[in-house]
């Protein structure tokens, strides 16, 4: 028995020891990251009152208009990278509970999942892809782990995307929040504010069909991004439904196609590279 238990510990011992190995060569770790701060729930506001100023002005200096970003200044710069820092915590002071405009809700929600996206990137950087940093089996998962304090709560990317976001009524969302990939639609580099925000929801879904690797017209055929083919319900039951509703957002020629009725929609391939500035 003695000999049995000590077998059975040395391979427990073992398997401990490899799945550490694989947690250190993939830079990863199981603990849960923050970002943001507690604040007391005396000092909670509502969304209304969140200024994105400061994070106006950090992504007018380091995204392009294509939204790629340069990741490798903004890491460099202690001062912007604090400034995203103060950003992140005064995010953190808005009451997920307490009474605000839908724009509002949508303009901090977008710009949260965005903000804490470029957070988690640069805690990382240098990387070639966020895919580097999403473990699904052991391991610190970007999507996941990093968990912005709301309020008296904290959210998850995934939880920001899935349980707020597209709860909202307006799909639109999947062309406005960015996984740093070439694959995503661009980051916008501007933050979304309330008063503005209808506008820079239907600017970016036209810029997202404007660009080849979300929409490609072939004769009747019409091959989309894969966003399409993961969330398209979230538009119409159908792709065909989908392209209809969305139509109005596409270049003329993949309108014309869209208005015969006969097209078919096939996905394109993604890329998970970093939406990075070369």
């Amino acid at each position: 028995m003695a000999s049995t238990a000590h077998k059975l510990n040395a391979s427990l011992a073992s398997m401990a020891i490899a799945l550490g190995l694989l947690a250190a060569v993939n830079g990863t770790t199981s603990a849960e990251e923050t970002a943001g701060r507690a604040w007391p729930t005396s000092q909670l506001v509502s969304m209304d009152q969140i200024d994105h100023s400061s994070y106006d002005g950090l992504l007018k200096k380091y995204v392009n208009d294509d939204g790629m970003v340069a990741y490798k200044a903004w890491h460099g710069n202690a001062s912007d990278r604090k400034k995203l820092k103060d950003y992140l915590a005064h995010l953190s002071q808005a009451s997920p509970t307490k009474s605000a405009s839908r724009e509002s809700k949508l303009a901090y929600w977008m710009n949260a999942y965005n903000a804490v996206t470029i957070e988690g990137i640069l805690r990382v950087y240098p990387t070639s892809s966020i895919r580097n940093h999403t473990a699904k089996v052991w391991g610190y998962n970007i999507w996941k782990n990093l968990l912005l304090h709301v309020g008296d709560q904290k959210f998850s990317l995934e939880g920001i995307e899935h349980k707020v976001l597209r709860k909202m009524d307006e799909p639109r969302i999947h062309f406005a929040i960015v996984c740093a990939s070439i694959g995503c639609p661009r980051l916008l580099n501007r933050a979304y504010v309330a008063d503005s925000v209808e506008e820079q929801l239907a600017t970016n879904t036209k810029d997202f069909f404007s660009r080849s690797q979300n929409l490609k017209v072939t004769g009747n055929s019409l091959a989309l991004s894969k966003i399409m083919d993961w969330y398209g319900t979230d538009f119409a039951p159908s792709p065909k439904q989908q392209v209809q509703k969305l139509a109005k957002y596409f270049p003329e020629s993949a309108q014309q196609v869209a208005s015969k009725g006969n097209f078919r929609v096939s996905y394109q391939s993604y890329d998970w590279d970093l939406n990075e500035q070369k």
